[in-house]
């Protein structure tokens, strides 16, 4: 039995009430369709051939098979999902429009990030965002920024880097 989500602990758990003489993984693809191939995070609960064979099939597609704990990879998520997706959504709402000529080296590859991120379902966002903690981080990050003075922000600036 093998499921396909963004989200690992419950499925798990129910998968392992349900089937629990059967191989069991939860899978998740880190990337949107349009970018595949790309990395698979894996949690094999009960391993065995079957599970063995799919996982051959993905790498033999050109993605990387990532095998990780349930926690593991819902705690990353609040970050490789959440706040990253927040982040690019309240700079693409709070940027305007500007000429070509105007941005930077970051401004563009933030533009093309927003492209990627609202070219695709609005519904698998909201759904990240009703699964996962994130937002509110970057919302207070933003604040703690936009509140500081010179010295606050060179210490943020750090803070960011690490």
């Amino acid at each position: 039995m093998v499921d396909l989500a963004g989200v690992m602990d419950g499925p798990l758990a129910a998968m392992r009430a349900a089937a629990p003489d059967c191989e069991r993984a939860s899978l998740h693809p880190l990337f949107a369709a349009d970018n595949a191939p790309g990395t698979v995070a894996a949690v094999v609960d009960s391993g065995g051939p079957v599970l063995e064979t799919v996982r051959a099939a993905l790498t033999a597609r050109g993605n990387t098979w990532a095998e990780t704990t349930a926690e593991e990879h819902d705690r990353a998520m609040e970050t490789v999902q959440a706040a990253a997706h927040t982040a690019v959504l309240a700079f693409g709402l709070a940027a305007a429009d500007v000429p070509d000529q105007f941005h930077t080296p970051v401004s563009a590859a933030l533009f093309d990030v927003l492209s990627q991120v609202t070219g695709n379902d609005p519904r698998v966002y909201a759904d990240i965002q009703a699964a996962f903690d994130g937002a509110d981080a970057v919302a207070e990050a933003a604040a703690r920024i936009a509140d500081a003075d010179a010295e606050a922000f060179a210490d943020l600036y750090a803070e960011a880097g690490k």
